[in-house]
């Protein structure tokens, strides 16, 4: 048994079955990781794939059993170089974070800019998605932690925390009809043209729901990740739009208009996200407490203890 044939194993789970990407994903050959896996099952004596033929279709009850397993020894494995990085007393290493585009055009670079100062021996790695994808990227390991408002808190292998809470604005040019609405409805905004958030991005999930449970269907007519994109089509005179209140800066955001939303939409939280059992090396632990100063180290290691559902 080695970690290449429990590699093989996980990887064939995690992307459908698919031995193309799997091999893409460990830098080897498609026979080769059928060969690994093959091997694997004839040691243990059991069989862990359904197939048709040479194809992977699924897993035996057995083999999702020990999935479980080969899941836990290689996240043991990777804390155990994490330890041994951190008993040397290596102060030195690579973070690797996922955000959304919102959190990491406005609410980390404080964050960034304060880790830098106290760890300028270690490298961010910062990388920008859908909170599905961040999701994924913490779960195999590519990425130490994640950041998003939408998702991250429907992952049992993930232990995610709640970081801060914000609510939307409603974004219009100067002069704009709705200014004169105090406050405004949302039957007010259903009679007008709106931009805002793609679906699963920066708290849509409760604009579609204020707007549902009032029994009215909005005309969005674009839709963004990014809400740069959203202002500068509100200020093309395409739509109103509806954006992260953090996004908006009234120095720098001339010709428009904010208005608190706080009214008409939930409050959103954003939250941070790490693989749960995963050894955190000590700058990690003080990124997540400057993202998120509520918590301590003891909160988050009995969290990241914990037993998924």
């Amino acid at each position: 048994m080695n970690f290449q044939q429990l590699r093989s194993v996980r990887e064939a789970a995690r992307r459908g079955y698919n031995l193309t990407e799997v091999a893409n994903a460990l830098f080897t050959s498609q026979p080769g990781v059928s060969r690994q896996i093959r091997e694997l099952e004839d040691e243990l004596g059991v069989i862990i794939f359904e197939r048709n033929g040479k194809r992977l279709t699924g897993m035996t009850e057995p083999g999702k059993g020990i999935l479980k397993i080969i899941e836990r020894l290689l996240v043991e494995a990777e804390n155990l170089q994490q330890a041994s990085l951190e008993y040397a007393g290596q102060r030195s290493g690579t973070l690797n974070v996922a955000a959304t585009h919102t959190q990491a055009r406005y609410a980390l670079p404080r964050v960034v800019q304060s880790f830098r100062s106290a760890y300028p021996e270690v490298r961010i790695g910062l990388q920008q998605s859908a909170p599905e994808h961040i999701a994924e990227w913490v779960l195999s390991g590519k990425t130490d932690i994640g950041i998003a408002t939408e998702g991250l808190s429907q992952y049992p292998e993930l232990v995610s925390f709640p970081c801060y809470r914000w609510s939307h604005l409603i974004v219009v040019p100067e002069g704009h009809p709705l200014l004169t609405r105090t406050p405004i409805r949302l039957a007010d905004l259903a009679e007008v043209p709106l931009i805002t958030y793609d679906q699963g991005f920066t708290g849509r999930g409760h604009i579609d729901a204020a707007f549902r449970e009032a029994g009215l269907q909005p005309d969005i007519v674009l839709t963004a990740m990014d809400s740069d994109v959203i202002k500068q089509y509100v200020s093309l005179g395409l739509g109103v739009g509806i954006v992260a209140s953090m996004a908006f800066d009234h120095g720098r955001d001339q010709g428009l208009r904010a208005v608190e939303a706080s009214h008409l939409f939930a409050t959103n939280t954003t939250r941070l996200a790490v693989r749960r059992g995963a050894y955190l090396r000590c700058y990690a632990y003080d990124f997540i407490q400057q993202f998120a100063p509520g918590l301590t180290r003891a909160e988050i290691d009995a969290a990241l203890g914990g037993a998924v559902a």
